[in-house]
């Protein structure tokens, strides 16, 4: 999982070993302090292809910083958290060129069904039916990522197989690649939104990319406070790839512009967040109707109408 979109050049870098508990506590607190424009956070299990609800197996978390940052001040603020790990944990100084081969050597394919995640050194492996999505190296990095994102697709693929949205919306865009998918797969715009203006750029500037220059009628606000977003009952399909902390706190309003038959397809959170996540949406008349794992990270696919399934345990 990643909390913004990596700078476009990074200056230093601090890495730590935790656990799952202490990797998602530190991706909310620094997503929420540090300006996701100036600074990134990457959290991913270790041991790759493994998928557990177990929070004792070893994560890491990446923190990248486009300007060298207040050692002192960083160390205080994660100390309460990870304890005195992070006193031993040096912060690491990349100079541009090392950041882009680092980048590169980073961002692999990712396929989900017909849909292929790749950078440009990769276009080799795009195959003739194939939706391809081309994201450039340094604004797709981490492992993290591709979990949550490729969760998403997964769904996606599987939605896509009963019927085909109308009208769809991608709230907390990043880098645009579920609305860009969405839309190549369906023919239609996809609403697609982000509270980070920088975010919305690079949305568009991947739809451009990708020959899909009017695939996205993007938008720069927090959530669904937008005209294009706030249509209550418009949206048959709603994608939101955030962290559990946010998805929570925008059920009602979510909720609200889903369509009375409308898909929710949420991710950005960990096995442990799922029962609060389905709870509070629940309370909004939306139920779950499945939900997987990928890399530690949840994919949640919700629906509105109809008879909500018996609850059920889900770890």
């Amino acid at each position: 999982m990643r909390e913004g979109l990596l700078p476009a050049t990074v200056a230093t870098v601090l890495e730590l070993s935790t656990s799952g508990e202490q990797a998602r506590a530190l991706t909310e607190l620094l997503g929420e302090i540090f300006d996701p424009t100036e600074t990134a956070i990457s959290a991913f299990e270790v041991e790759d292809g493994i998928t557990t609800l177990s929070m004792n197996i070893p994560w890491k978390v990446e923190i990248y910083f486009a300007n060298p940052p207040d050692e002192d001040a960083v160390r205080d603020l994660l100390r309460p958290i990870v304890g005195a790990l992070v006193d031993t944990t040096p912060f690491t100084t990349v100079n541009t060129k090392d950041w882009v081969a680092n980048s590169l050597d980073g961002l692999k394919p990712v396929r989900a069904g017909r849909v292929l995640v790749h950078g440009a050194h990769d276009r080799h492996v795009v195959r003739t039916n194939d939706i391809a999505i081309e994201i450039e190296a340094a604004l797709a990095f981490g492992t993290g990522h591709h979990g949550t994102t490729a969760g998403c697709l997964l769904a996606l693929d599987a939605e896509l197989k009963k019927r085909r949205p109308r009208h769809a919306i991608d709230v907390g865009t990043g880098t645009g690649i579920l609305g860009l998918a969405l839309a190549k797969q369906i023919k239609r715009k996809v609403v697609a939104g982000d509270i980070d203006a920088v975010a919305v750029e690079v949305s568009a500037h991947n739809a451009r990319l990708n020959h899909a220059p009017n695939a996205l009628d993007l938008y720069v606000a927090p959530g669904l406070r937008h005209a294009k977003a706030w249509r209550p009952g418009h949206f048959d399909f709603v994608f939101a790839n955030i962290l559990a902390g946010p998805l929570k706190r925008l059920a009602p309003s979510i909720a609200r512009v889903l369509s009375s038959n409308g898909t929710l397809i949420l991710s950005g959170l960990l096995a442990m967040d799922v029962a609060g996540v389905v709870s509070a949406y629940r309370h909004q008349g939306v139920h779950l109707a499945s939900h997987s794992l990928r890399e530690g990270w949840a994919t949640l696919v919700m629906k509105k109408g109809g008879a909500a399934p018996r609850p059920r345990r889900l770890a």
